[in-house]
């Protein structure tokens, strides 16, 4: 395997291997841990005590961070008429139908989220095979098949991501970017791991949260203490 830079290293001694930190503590830590020229993304990464390859064990859902993502969102509406004009209004970067169909089929995928409105579905969801495996199909579940495009098309502007369990068990989440303030971050943090706890499925059995992990881009991890991470509350 490839070892760490001399960067990484230097980073690394800085992290007490078996502590379990407080949030506030390893946010901080964070800000000391980078190394890298560019604002890297700061990720959550939560390990859980579910099997995802059962159905009554999947976890997936959306978590709205309160002070934004720090990423500009390209934001795509498959929808038609009056809705396509709500949509444009609301600040949609694409929108339209069977164009952005034929665009996708042909290798197009120059947006982050896609939204539709549910009565144009039957026409989406030929695109399946194209954009499901890269989670980009819209879907109910996450609130992007909706007839409420104002308000999808402003809540995943603002810094509404979404979450799904991978097949290890693993949830990853970015919470915004290192060069927001500590504050900004605990309050997506919180957010985050508030929008987890509460999508636990109903097949979970045993302890839900197994571990609650911060990092940024390339920087070390730090390990956060379960129960005071997961008794954040948002502010």
């Amino acid at each position: 395997m490839p070892q760490h830079g001399k960067k990484y290293r230097e980073a690394a001694k800085l992290v007490e291997e078996e502590k379990l930190y407080q949030p506030d503590e390893a946010l901080a830590l964070l800000k000391k841990l980078n190394y890298v020229k560019f604002d890297p993304t700061v990720e959550l990464h939560m390990q859980l005590g579910v099997d995802p390859r059962h159905a009554d064990q999947m976890v997936r859902g959306t978590a709205s961070l309160p002070a934004g993502s720090g990423k500009e969102v390209k934001v795509l509406v498959f929808a038609q008429g009056d809705k396509a004009n709500e949509a444009e209004a609301a600040g949609a970067d694409f929108v339209g139908l069977d164009d952005y169909i034929k665009q996708i089929n042909e290798g197009w995928l120059g947006f982050d989220v896609a939204i539709a409105t549910p009565d144009v579905m039957s026409k989406v969801a030929s695109l399946g095979r194209r954009l499901g495996p890269r989670g980009l199909m819209p879907n109910p579940k996450t609130g992007t098949v909706t007839m409420d495009i104002t308000r999808a098309v402003r809540e995943v502007k603002a810094g509404r991501v979404e979450f799904r369990v991978d097949k290890t068990s693993l949830i990853h989440i970015p919470i915004g970017k290192l060069s927001f303030s500590e504050e900004q971050l605990m309050q997506n943090l919180a957010a985050s791991i508030d929008a987890i706890v509460r999508a636990k499925p109903s097949g979970a059995k045993g302890q839900y949260i197994k571990s609650v992990v911060v990092c940024s881009t390339m920087s070390p991890s730090v390990r956060l203490d379960v129960p005071t991470a997961t008794a954040l509350k948002v502010s």
